[in-house]
Order: C-alpha cells, then sequence, then structure tokens
C-alpha cells in the first residue's frame, strides 16, 4: 500500500512587474498536510526548481500553520524541495498543488510536473489542486491526448477573486477563464467562501479557505482505493 502524497509548490517569488512577493501559500500546504499527516501519510515535496521556495501567506497565528512550521522534519523537506526529475510517480498515491500567485507563473507550462501528475493519476491515484494550484492541472494530457480536466467538475480561484485582488492585469493568463477552456465543469461560490468539489480523483478548492476541505476530500478519496 503506497503512503505517500507529493505536494507540489511554486519557485517564482514575484508578482508579475508590481515588485511585491509571492510564492506558495502556506495554508494550502499547512491544513491538508496536517490531514493526511495525521492520518498517517508521509509528504514529498517537489518545486519547478526545487531547493528552498518561496513562502507566502506566513501568517503563524494560524495554529495549523505554525504546527507546520515548527515541525522540524517538514520544515526541512519543504525547504529542500525535489526537483521534478528526482520525482518517481510511481511511489504516490495523490499529487497535491498548492496555491499561491507563484503558481500562475510557473505550473502550467512545467510538462515535467504534468507528466508527473499524469501518471500518477493513471495509476489510479489522485490528483488535487487549492486556489491557484489548479495551474498545476492546465495543460496535464491523459494518454488518450485528452486534458486532464476535460468533462470534470473543476473549482479554482475564480475570476471574481482575481479580480477582487486587482491582480487581473497582473497574472499572465485567468485561471477560471483557462480551464473553461480546456473542457473543465467549473464550479464556484461566492468571494472567499469554501468550496470544494471531488470528480473522477480530481479534487479542487477555490481559495485559502478551501485548503482543509480539500485535504479531508483528498483522504476521503485516498481511503476509498485502500
Amino acid at each position: 500500500m503506497k503512503n505517500k502524497v507529493l505536494f507540489v509548490v511554486s519557485s517564482h517569488d514575484k508578482k508579475g512587474n508590481t515588485g511585491e512577493s509571492t510564492g506558495y501559500y502556506l495554508s494550502e500546504v499547512s491544513h491538508p498536510w496536517e490531514i493526511l499527516h495525521n492520518a498517517g501519510y508521509e509528504i514529498d515535496f517537489v518545486s519547478p526548481k526545487g531547493g528552498t521556495p518561496p513562502v507566502d501567506g506566513f501568517d503563524l497565528s494560524d495554529e495549523v500553520n505554525r504546527k507546520f512550521w515548527e515541525n522540524e522534519e517538514y520544515h526541512a523537506k519543504i525547504n529542500n524541495s525535489m526537483k521534478p526529475s528526482e520525482v518517481n510517480p510511481d511511489n504516490y498515491v495523490a499529487i497535491h498543488y498548492a496555491g499561491g500567485h507563484g503558481t500562475m507563473w510557473d505550473f502550467a507550462d512545467n510538462a515535467e510536473l504534468a507528466e508527473i501528475a499524469q501518471k500518477i493519476y493513471e495509476n489510479n491515484g489522485i490528483v488535487s489542486a487549492v486556489c491557484h494550484g489548479p495551474a498545476g492541472l492546465v495543460n496535464i494530457k491523459l494518454s488518450n491526448g485528452k486534458y486532464l480536466v476535460d468533462g470534470k467538475k473543476i473549482n479554482a480561484f475564480t475570476n471574481e477573486e482575481e479580480i477582487a485582488v486587482k491582480l487581473e492585469h497582473v497574472v499572465p493568463y485567468m485561471l477560471e477563464t483557462t480551464l473553461i477552456d480546456r473542457g473543465a465543469i467549473f464550479e464556484k461560490s461566492g468571494l472567499w467562501q469554501p468550496h470544494v468539489t471531488v470528480d473522477q480523483r480530481v479534487v479542487t478548492g477555490q481559495n485559502p479557505q478551501s485548503a482543509h476541505g480539500v485535504g479531508e476530500a483528498v483522504l476521503k478519496e485516498i481511503q476509498k482505493l485502500q
């Protein structure tokens, strides 16, 4: 029985030419991590460049964030993330793409990450993503040539949320629009409302508020397989 889940985090640290820093969003790692870790799963980390990825949403008043950050084993693991070339997809029952605006610049066009996710999915595994993490799903194609999201119910950071944070002209594309262009049946709730969608072993969440629910849904999906 595989007991490992691969978390994907961004290596990108700037929001376009705004001068503002970004990276992976801490709670979108920590909340799913807590649920899966407590259930006995080991988490590994990969980022497009490997090494120490930039962190955003660094809020240690969130107890789960603090618990993750102060866990010496996992702090060391995320700060020494693997490169995609170092990952063996056969070792994982699931792959989880954490969000943060950085993902909009370095997830969609990373062919190595897309291939890892395709293999995990086609090995009967789970693919999950939260907030801007579904940027990693945009260009995943299955062996039949179809996009992973084509014909599936999918959720992600919405166009309305992007406009609300005034980054609609900064991000290289609008995530909701692009997922719909790939054939996704897009679901959403209002601004900052938790929303988790599960369809055919793909779990997606709308925003940071959905990270806990995504972790719970991934655990349920894994347990169905085992």
